[in-house]
């Protein structure tokens, strides 16, 4: 492509090294359908016929259901995704071919060709996401009425029912739907006809081309059209946030799932075993997505430190984004198209849930609440439980043991109901502030979230 100016050609270890096409080949649909689109300004400006047109979109059709039946032979001497698929055009249709790259540059060409395959990729996550908030939901409606201890410190703090736990991992979801959507804005920005830098002197009707290829805004700066990468980072951010949320529902898969906890039964077909200890039943599923959220975040780091030294405009460094972005979705919906499944299977173990949550310490903040509204300051109600809890390690007992008589030598504000409090389902029921776990309240998250999701 650049044989003109240059007199030897390219040394074999440098085609090695730079190509591209090992990895960018992925690329071919978007590129195709981007090159039919182009077509179409050349045409209008002049710079080709209809009947050209016509022969171009064809052969390029032809190309692409070749690649996609795995007939295509990729050239490592051609670079790239957008070389090959070229040089392949003018090898069959001649001039016609060649005309195709009139006022377009590989950098406004790949800058168009990954805003597509971002803009489909988003579509695609989120719709897998939906389908994981679609599995907690299933399961939660499921166990509705078990109820389970949360945690904070990884130390038992207070009940909570086991769907209320489930809906949380629901909303941080939502938030990520909701960063991905608002991310797809930025990267459904048309930036062909940028050129190389500075455009062309060739002047092509870009809104026909952004109105084909249905992009609702153009890039207003051609050298930042080219050099812009902010929405991949931002895409890989975002995906860094969905790999975090995926982490931590795997941390909680992977304690509920162990012996010391009992809370769930994690399905044959999404568990292995050991190849020494015939007991074993491994939670690899969520250990495999908890491990793979470190590469997710390294490509976000990758990224960024690539572009961040960069001058103006296009610099070859920018290649080594496509690897990054593209691991980065393999590994997120790959994840996300095995964990949803894995949820739908579970099992919980109810007896084991309800033995956890029968733990009296859990109601302890009930009783200073008790206080509270029988006129004691928070600050000494608080005190006055920690004092009771103080007085059951020492006697090797629990809450519920304590006679009406030890409670009100703790407090005067005690009263023959106290015992009362220390009732898992009453505390449940008291909880019926928006947000808070009371049954109506979880039956009305988990109605809502259905109609939502379908």
């Amino acid at each position: 492509m650049w044989k003109g100016r240059f007199q030897q050609p390219t040394a074999e270890l440098l085609q090695t090294y730079s190509e591209s096409i090992s990895f960018d080949w992925r690329l071919w649909p978007f590129d195709i359908v981007g090159s039919i689109a182009h077509t179409a300004a050349l045409e209008q400006a002049g710079l080709i016929t209809a009947e050209e047109t016509e022969l171009i979109g064809s052969t390029l059709r032809e190309i692409g259901a070749e690649i996609e039946a795995g007939q295509f032979v990729f050239k490592r001497e051609l670079e790239d995704i957008h070389m090959n698929i070229e040089a392949e055009l003018t090898r069959r249709i001649g001039d016609a071919g060649a005309k195709l790259h009139t006022a377009r540059s590989r950098n406004d060409q790949v800058a168009l060709d990954i805003r597509l395959y971002l803009r489909e990729e988003c579509d695609h996550v989120e719709a897998q996401i939906r389908e994981l908030q679609k599995a907690l939901v299933t399961l939660g409606e499921r166990y509705r009425e078990v109820i389970i201890p949360g945690y904070t410190h990884l130390q038992r703090a207070q009940p909570v029912y086991f769907a209320h736990h489930l809906l949380a991992y629901v909303e941080m979801f939502e938030r990520d739907c909701a960063r991905i959507e608002d991310c797809r804005k930025r990267i459904n920005v048309f930036p062909l006809g940028s050129g190389a830098i500075a455009g062309s002197t060739i002047l092509l009707d870009r809104e026909l081309v952004a109105k084909l290829l249905d992009f609702p805004a153009i890039t207003q700066n051609s050298m930042d059209a080219v050099s812009d990468r902010d929405f991949a980072i931002e895409l890989l951010s975002a995906l860094s946030i969905v790999a975090m949320h995926l982490s931590r529902l795997s941390e909680d898969v992977i304690l509920w799932a162990s012996s010391e906890f009992h809370f769930i039964t994690l399905s044959d077909a999404f568990t292995t075993g050991s190849s020494l200890m015939p007991q074993k039943k491994n939670p690899d599923v969520a250990e495999l997505t908890r491990g793979k959220t470190g590469r997710v975040y390294g490509n976000l780091m990758a990224l960024l430190t690539l572009m961040k030294g960069l001058p103006m405009t296009y610099n070859r460094d920018m290649q080594e984004d496509k690897e990054a972005i593209f691991d980065s979705l393999d590994t997120v919906r790959n994840a996300l198209g095995v964990f949803a499944p894995m949820l739908l299977e579970v099992r919980v173990n109810e007896v084991s849930c309800a033995a956890a949550v029968a733990d009296p310490n859990l109601l302890a903040t009930d009783l200073a609440d008790y206080l509270v509204l029988h006129g004691l300051p928070f600050r000494s109600a608080h005190e006055v439980v920690g004092r009771a809890v103080g007085l059951c390690s020492e006697r090797g007992c629990q809450l519920p043991e304590l006679t009406l008589e030890d409670y009100q030598k703790l407090s005067p504000l005690f009263e023959s109901d106290v015992h009362e409090v220390l009732q898992v389902k009453r505390s449940m029921a008291a909880r019926r502030a928006t947000g808070a776990p009371a049954p109506q309240n979880v039956a009305a998250q988990l109605a809502r979230w259905r109609a939502a999701l379908g």
